[in-house]
Order: C-alpha cells, then structure tokens, then sequence
C-alpha cells in the first residue's frame, strides 16, 4: 500500500512539473508557436505534412496501436471502431491539475468540431471508479470515458507524463502528439491539419 502511495505521489509530482514547465512564461520561438506546450516533433518532410507509414508505432506518421478497452458505462471500445474518423486519444486522470484544466478545452472541441474523443482514464491511479464517474458527472463528459484499469494501455502508448494525447486522422495514422494540457486553440489548429 505504501508503495502505490509513493508511485501516486510521484506521479503526480511528475505530472505537476510538466504542467509548471508547459505552463511558464519563457518566451522562446517554440512556446510561441505551440503554445508552450511539449509537442511532437514538426514533420519531416518539404510539404510541412506529417510522412505516413503502414507501420504500428507511436511516431508521428504511423498507425496507432489498436486497443480494447471497457468504458465506464461497461461498452466495450475498440479504437479501429473509428477508422474513417479523427479521433483524440486522451490518457488522464481526475486528480491532475492540468488533466482537470484541460477536460472543458476537449468537451468544448467534441460538442463543436467533427473529432471522437477517447478519453483514457488511468483508473489504477484512482482511489476508486465512483471517483471517476463522480468527476466525469461533475464535468459534464459526454464522450467515451475508458479505464485503463491495470495501465497495459498506459505502457503501450509510453505516457509518462498527464495528460498525454495523441491525435489520430481518419486513416488511423498519428499525426500530432502532446505530453501535458492543450488549450482549445491549439486542439484546433492541429484537428484543422488532419484528414
């Protein structure tokens, strides 16, 4: 028990940083222009688009991981289920304060633009999954809430910081990926680069 404190605390320590880094006022080139946030790499290659690969990985370019996860209401989600749709892969969780600055910033983007949300909750993390859907309640979610309850999702996708997100085309390739919280802004300007 004390161990899964410390690993919280930790965590959430970790998480902290990443949100006091992101969110400082350092006014170099890059946070000017993503927002100070910790993206993805610009592309690669001379049209200013992301290289697409039929290869699995997390890079940008290559097609996601698929994954099954149970949702919160006990549906079952599958992510190649979206092929045809972009889609938001969203790892967070209900006691990190950039997690919680960004939710309104995601809902607003799913009630107003053509994207799925797939919000990952690292439910290993929580005190309980009454928590979750207490807090999902309180923030008035309407898209899929997931629980990566033993965090085998959270490994795959090599989140090491919250929230982490990774954004998906209609094809199912990578093409925008940011560890810690995204404004509204910045979720549409790169949805506005997708297909």
């Amino acid at each position: 028990m004390k161990k899964a404190i410390l690993i919280v605390i930790v965590v959430g320590m970790f998480g902290w940083t990443v949100y006091d880094f992101t969110s400082s006022t350092n006014e170099t080139a890059i946070e000017e222009e993503q927002g100070g946030m910790i993206t993805s790499p610009s592309p690669s290659d001379d049209e200013g688009g992301v290289t697409e690969s039929e290869e699995i990985g997390l890079a940008l370019g290559q097609i996601a991981p698929d994954f099954e996860l149970g949702t919160l209401d006990g549906e079952t989600v599958r992510l190649s289920d979206y092929r045809g749709t972009r889609v938001i892969i969203n790892f967070w969780a209900t006691w990190c304060p950039p997690c919680i600055e960004e939710i309104p910033d995601l809902q607003k983007l799913y009630d107003n633009k053509d994207v799925e949300i797939l919000a990952v909750n690292l439910t290993e993390t929580e005190e309980s999954k009454e928590d979750v859907a207490q807090f999902v309640e309180d923030f008035e979610m309407t898209f899929p809430v997931l629980m990566d309850t033993n965090s085998e999702l959270a490994t795959t996708y090599q989140v090491g910081a919250y929230p982490t997100s990774y954004m998906v085309d209609s094809n199912g390739h990578i093409q925008f990926s940011a560890m810690g919280a995204m404004n509204y802004d910045l979720m549409v300007q790169q949805l506005e680069m997708m297909e």
